[in-house]
């Protein structure tokens, strides 16, 4: 990580260790860390530097992921869902409008948030069952979101809507919308087991824009959606997954080591050597996944490509499912006292909490249907 990166990631990171604890008791968003990653200008990671961005790529958006995640899994999570709004701004957008929007997100202006999920569809990216109308020349939005990241916090958005007089659900456009276009109105509280400073609210959001704010070819989202769009989102949750898993390892390994616990713990036993081997061993192999999936969407092969498909679905599985199980470990390894309680400085009972939820976002039942489909289209069994 250069050195301007690492200071920025290094200054946003202790803000977000100060607050994190606070924002997890009420489930408040993290302002805080949000103004650093303003200031610091991490929110233009993923910019090219001729917009005023830190001309960052995908191992970035790992590397500071992964960094955010060990110190709370939240403020991760915010950063990355970001990204992955501006990568796609970035990737699609006219000229004219990368022009007008990413130097404001650049200079920390600007946070994104996501519209995207419907009461109707769920998280489901290609098809959308709230269409846009065209009233006076502009588009007409009017949809709910049961869960909106940082919804009140947001400067914009990119929303999801049906193509105005799209002859099937899967006609989607994505939509820059900034907040002063609409109104907003949250529907209801977040009070969730973890994930609590994400403050992911249900919400409604109404007003008009120009037709000029359709980023990409109108009606295409499900090509953008499976050719970047979902490829970033399983990049950036799976970095703060494992960042968040690999900090806790961290943790207790540093708590092991410590001379005030050697009796505790004894280094040369067995039981505890297995339980840290296959700890390690679940975290690089998520690691690997991750690396060989940011290799393939920065490479030449389409992400539609079947391989590459299941490469990135399996990234999702193996990150939300390894990640929760190695925290898991380390609670039966160290104990009710260093593992369970809330007041423990190893934030364990916090990491679990907050990884249970990996799963669940973007349902792994559907990810595993949709893997099992590409499997019997790929009769050579066929890597890379």
């Amino acid at each position: 990580m250069k050195a301007p990166l690492s200071q920025a990631v290094d200054q946003t990171c202790a803000v977000i260790a100060s607050f994190a604890s606070a924002c997890d008791a009420t489930a408040t968003f993290p302002i805080d860390a949000l103004d650093a990653m303003r200031t610091t200008g991490l929110l233009g990671l993923l910019i090219p530097a001729e917009f005023g961005g830190m001309n960052g790529n995908l191992d970035d958006l790992v590397d500071v992921t992964m960094e955010l995640g060990r110190a709370d899994l939240s403020a991760a999570l915010i950063f990355a869902m970001h990204c992955q709004q501006v990568g796609v701004l970035d990737r699609y957008g006219a000229l004219s409008q990368r022009e007008k929007i990413l130097p404001p997100i650049a200079n920390g202006e600007m946070y994104l948030g996501s519209i995207t999920t419907s009461p109707g569809t769920g998280g489901h990216l290609l098809t959308q069952d709230s269409a846009a109308r065209t009233v006076d020349g502009e588009l007409r939005i009017d949809r709910r979101a049961p869960i909106v990241t940082g919804g009140n916090h947001a400067d914009a958005f990119l929303v999801t809507m049906g193509t105005p007089e799209a002859t099937w659900p899967g006609q989607v456009d994505l939509i820059f919308v900034h907040r002063h276009q609409v109104d907003l109105q949250v529907l209801g509280d977040w009070s969730p087991l973890g994930m609590r400073a994400t403050e992911s609210v249900p919400m409604v959001i109404a007003g008009s824009v120009p037709k000029d704010q359709v980023i990409g070819r109108s009606g295409c989202f499900s090509e953008m959606a499976t050719d970047y769009f979902a490829p970033l989102a399983h990049i950036g949750w799976s970095s703060a997954w494992l960042g968040t898993a690999t900090g806790a390892l961290s943790r207790v390994l540093n708590l092991i080591r410590d001379p005030e616990h050697r009796h505790h713990f004894d280094p040369r036993s067995e039981l505890l050597l297995t339980r840290l081997a296959s700890v390690r061993g679940r975290l690089e192999i998520v690691y690997s996944v991750l690396t060989r999936s940011v290799a393939a969407i920065a490479g030449t092969t389409p992400a539609s490509n079947p391989s590459v498909q299941m490469l990135v679905n399996t990234l999702k599985l193996s990150a939300s499912e390894e990640c929760v199980r190695a925290v898991d470990d380390l609670i039966e390894l160290v104990g009710l006292r260093h593992g369970y309680l809330t007041g423990s400085t190893l934030r364990l009972e916090r990491a679990l909490r907050d990884l249970r939820s990996a799963s669940l976002n973007y349902a792994n039942d559907r990810l595993h249907v949709s893997n099992g489909a590409l499997t019997l289209m790929d009769s050579r069994v066929h890597f890379g």
